[in-house]
C-alpha cells in the first residue's frame, strides 16, 4: 500500500499515512495513478450530487470545479499554463524549456488557464443540468490513466524533474492493468457510449502528446500536467456529446 499511498499524496490533497523514504515506492506509485483518478471521480461526483441537491446549476458547477482544483492542488493547471507559455512563444526548443521552467506565468499561460476553466465549467453546466452527474467519475480516471501511459511510451527529457525514474515503476502488465481499469469502469456505468467516450479521449490524447513530443524532443512533468488537463477537458466535452445523442 505504500505506493499507493504515494500515488495519491502526489497527485492529490487527501491526507494519507506518514509516507516511507522508500525510492522503489516512489517508482512503483506510478501504477496506482489510475486507482487514484477513479478515488478523485467518485469524490467529484460526490461534490457534485451535494452541490446539485443545495445550489442553482450555474453556481453547482463552479463551484464542482473549485473543488477539482482544490482536491489536486493545481498541480496539474500548473503544467498546463508553463507548456502554454513555452509553445505559445514560438521560441527555438531551448528558450521554449527555459520559459517552461520560469516561476512567473505569461500571458499565453494566463489565457489557457481561462479558456480551460471555461470550457470546463460550461460542460460541467450541461452535464448537471442534464442529470449525468455519474459520468464524473470518468474524466479524472481517464486523464491519469493517458498520464501513465504517457510516462511508458514517450521518452522523459528532464535530469532532475519530479518525473525522474517514474517509467522504472512501471512495466507493459501494469500498464495494461491500469487501461483495462478505466475501460471495465467505462463499460460497466456507461455501456457502448462509455467505450466510445475512451476511445475519442485516448486518441484526442495521443495526438495531443505526440504533438508537444514533436516539439520538445520528450516530455517533461509539465507536460505531464498539460496532458491531464487537456484529457478531463476532452473528457468532459465528450460526456457533453454522449449526453445529447446517447441519451
Amino acid at each position: 500500500m505504500n505506493a499507493f499511498f504515494h500515488a495519491v499524496a502526489f497527485l492529490t490533497r487527501i491526507p494519507v499515512p506518514r509516507l516511507t523514504d522508500d525510492m522503489k515506492d516512489w517508482q512503483r506509485s506510478v501504477a496506482f495513478y489510475p486507482a487514484v483518478g477513479l478515488l478523485l471521480g467518485i469524490l467529484l461526483c460526490g461534490v457534485a450530487f451535494v452541490a446539485f441537491w443545495l445550489l442553482p446549476v450555474p453556481v453547482a458547477a463552479v463551484i464542482v470545479l473549485v473543488g477539482w482544483v482544490y482536491s489536486t492542488g493545481a498541480l496539474h493547471l500548473d503544467g498546463w499554463m508553463d507548456l502554454a507559455d513555452g509553445l505559445g512563444s514560438y521560441r527555438d526548443r531551448e528558450r521554449v524549456f527555459a520559459i517552461m521552467k520560469d516561476s512567473r506565468v505569461g500571458a499565453m499561460g494566463v489565457t489557457a488557464a481561462i479558456l480551460l476553466f471555461m470550457v470546463k465549467v460550461a460542460a460541467l453546466y450541461e452535464i448537471i443540468a442534464s442529470g449525468l452527474l455519474v459520468w464524473l467519475i470518468l474524466p479524472p480516471l481517464l486523464a491519469r490513466t493517458g498520464l501513465t501511459a504517457a510516462i511508458w511510451f514517450w521518452p522523459y527529457i528532464t535530469e532532475k524533474g519530479l518525473g525522474t525514474g517514474l517509467r522504472g515503476g512501471l512495466t507493459e502488465w501494469r500498464v495494461a492493468a491500469g487501461f483495462l481499469l478505466a475501460v471495465g469502469f467505462a463499460f460497466a456505468l456507461y455501456g457502448i457510449a462509455g467505450l466510445l467516450v475512451s476511445f475519442v479521449v485516448a486518441v484526442c490524447d495521443w495526438l495531443f502528446l505526440r504533438m508537444v513530443a514533436r516539439r520538445l524532443g520528450g516530455l517533461t512533468g509539465d507536460c505531464y500536467g498539460a496532458q491531464v488537463e487537456w484529457a478531463e477537458a476532452v473528457t468532459l466535452v465528450c460526456i457533453v456529446i454522449a449526453g445529447r445523442f446517447c441519451a
